[in-house]
């Protein structure tokens, strides 16, 4: 049973969510600022956090920063009703793992729960899945519809990083320390080309791709 905080400062919703979930299996509590919204994440073993950005006392991108920075790695989905492409990817980089603008029907909200219910559960047995893909850190393997794809052990080193920081935008420099190692010269046209191949072996579409998505004067962000 998912024991769930949601951090929603309109009573209507906090309630119709509260209902709705709890009728779907969820032990739920609800808070409605921001500061108490903190000192629950951090007293509690939640197993996911709904977290509104719009909120009295701390908005949403406080509480999530100051949750991660705590230590506390409970997954949070926030809700908003802005939908600025820069607040999303704001609320990502802050530790969001999901994020859904109002309004939105409880089912879809029940079906993102789930997904990242399942990702955080995966991740704990040592493995991530993502399109017809399932990468075994374990195992140091990518399979694709359960098929090994042969996959260099630099091109496992990006891809784990790209997954450990999905929704987050990493430079060149990032990439370099992840895969090749610090104080390593690569030229950009050199870490280009690994994330090319790599997007052969992951990628439905590699000219039109779905997970490794390039920034423009940034560097590249995964989205799986």
């Amino acid at each position: 049973m998912p024991r769930i905080l949601i951090v929603e400062d309109d009573r209507d919703i906090a309630l119709g969510l509260e209902e709705d979930l709890g009728r779907h299996g969820c032990m739920v509590a609800t808070v409605g600022d921001g500061e108490k919204a903190i000192q629950r994440g951090k007293e509690d073993a939640w197993d996911l956090i709904i977290l509104d950005l719009m909120l009295p006392r701390k908005d949403g991108f406080e509480v999530c920063q100051q949750l991660r920075l705590a230590g506390v790695k409970t997954p949070i989905i926030m809700l908003t009703a802005k939908t600025h492409e820069a607040e999303k990817v704001m609320g990502l980089e802050m530790g969001a793992d999901d994020y859904m603008t109002k309004p939105f029907s409880p089912r879809e909200l029940r079906a993102r729960i789930h997904a990242v219910l399942r990702r955080v559960s995966e991740e704990s047995r040592g493995t991530y899945r993502f399109g017809d893909c399932e990468v075994d850190f374990d195992r140091g393997e990518v399979r694709r519809a359960g098929t090994p794809v042969d996959v260099s052990a630099l091109e496992f080193r990006l891809l784990a990083a790209f997954i450990h920081n999905r929704g987050r935008v990493l430079s060149r420099d990032q990439l370099i320390d992840a895969a090749w190692g610090r104080d390593t010269f690569v030229t950009d046209r050199v870490i280009d080309t690994h994330v090319w191949n790599l997007r052969k072996k992951i990628e439905p579409a590699p000219a039109k791709p779905s997970y490794i998505h390039s920034v423009r004067g940034m560097g590249y962000r995964f989205d799986g």
